[in-house]
């Protein structure tokens, strides 16, 4: 679970002006106590359900700097969707991973059911030119679960669960997660997700 930094809190001091010695000397006027700082003004939301709140965590943990060495497990988010409404899920994931900072090239898209329409498109001008944009490495890559082996390492991917069987749901989650560096986001049903990587996702 990301943890959500506290608002800084700012003692102020129930003493008041230091008393005049009996030397007759003047005490030093207590420097200021600076109030709280005011609260950075909110950024604009993208219109749209309270779902993605889970989806927004896990792309401000992702565009956060991480430390030097990289995690050895990455962080793995889980935003509840049906096998319907997964894709739209994992579109809205993204978006809010690019909103973060997070560059395209960085973001791996599967899919255990239909195949993304991009996928579809580039893939009807050939297998070449589509794996050629795979290896560029410059825009966001989609592709379908049965295409997770061929697909190279990036800092977040994001599962669609948005169909298939039980099995092909069982072996995409495990390879995702062996290409996601830093953040892993499952948009799917929470039960058979749980089912495949265990409790506390």
């Amino acid at each position: 679970m990301p943890l959500i930094p506290e608002e800084p809190q700012i003692h102020e001091s129930a003493q008041g002006p230091r008393a005049t010695p009996a030397s007759g000397r003047v005490a030093p006027t207590p420097r200021p106590v600076p109030g709280p700082r005011p609260a950075a003004p909110p950024r604009p939301g993208r219109p749209g359900p309270a779902r993605p709140v889970l989806a927004q965590r896990a792309a401000h943990a992702a565009a956060r700097p991480g430390p030097s060495a990289p995690a050895a497990t990455p962080q793995i988010q889980l935003i509840p969707a049906s096998a319907e409404g997964a894709l739209d899920a994992a579109e809205e994931a993204v978006d809010l991973l690019l909103d973060s900072g997070r560059a395209p090239g960085e973001v791996l898209v599967i899919t255990t059911g239909e195949s993304h329409p991009w996928a579809d498109h580039e893939l009807s001008f050939g297998e070449a030119a589509y794996w050629a944009q795979h290896d560029a490495g410059d825009d966001v890559f989609y592709a379908d679960a049965s295409a997770a082996d061929r697909a190279a390492p990036r800092p977040v991917v994001v599962v669609a669960v948005n169909g298939g069987t039980d099995a092909v749901t069982a072996q995409a989650l495990p390879k995702a997660l062996g290409r996601a560096r830093t953040l892993l986001i499952v948009c799917g049903d929470p039960q058979t997700i749980n089912s495949v990587l265990g409790a506390g996702v």
